[in-house]
């Protein structure tokens, strides 16, 4: 009877072990996954802030005028077949701006359209006037400004494989 308490006992016991050993797997692949997501994040923003200083010197690297009545532009360019038919649009981040570390899954890439003239919100609308005084025919300071989107990523998906790929989009104003 006591032989076989004790290998119910060890049978629970080696269960127990295992859900154990099993759970810490499962945080291990967890907290490697955050890091990657993490390098591949920090990639992203450096893109992201070589598109945003690039856009006043480089005219150039803006690949398309979203404000033509003709073009459609994606939520994602990256997505948009426009944009990959045409090799010079996708920017990829030369290692003088940037290097990629040994852990990350290549250079980072960008895409800036321009997204055309809006209202400068900060911009003075002149003295004793509303915001939207210059609707009333009203002459005020400069109100608008010239908007680009600039999508960057971490990396191609299609050199990337399983890892992981951040992308980030933000508004620049021109100016």
């Amino acid at each position: 009877m006591a032989l076989v308490v004790a290998l119910i006992l060890l049978v629970v016991i080696t269960l127990v072990g295992l859900a154990a050993v099993r759970g810490t797997i499962m945080q291990q692949k967890m907290a490697a996954n955050m890091y990657d997501r993490q390098v591949a994040f920090q990639g992203a923003e450096a893109a992201m802030r070589a598109a945003a200083a690039s856009i006043p010197t480089s005219p150039g690297d803006v690949a398309r005028n979203c404000q033509s009545a003709s073009v459609v532009c994606l939520a994602n360019p990256f997505d948009d077949p426009w944009i990959k038919a045409n090799p010079g649009s996708i920017k990829t981040l030369s290692t003088a701006q940037y290097t990629a570390g040994s852990l990350a899954t290549g250079q980072p890439q960008y895409v800036v359209e321009n997204m055309g003239n809006f209202q400068d919100p900060s911009a003075s609308t002149g003295f004793s006037q509303s915001a939207n005084s210059h609707n009333y025919g009203v002459n005020g300071g400069a109100i608008t400004n010239i908007y680009y989107r600039v999508t960057a990523r971490s990396g191609d998906p299609a050199q990337v494989g399983e890892r992981a790929v951040v992308v980030l989009q933000a508004m620049i104003k021109q100016g």
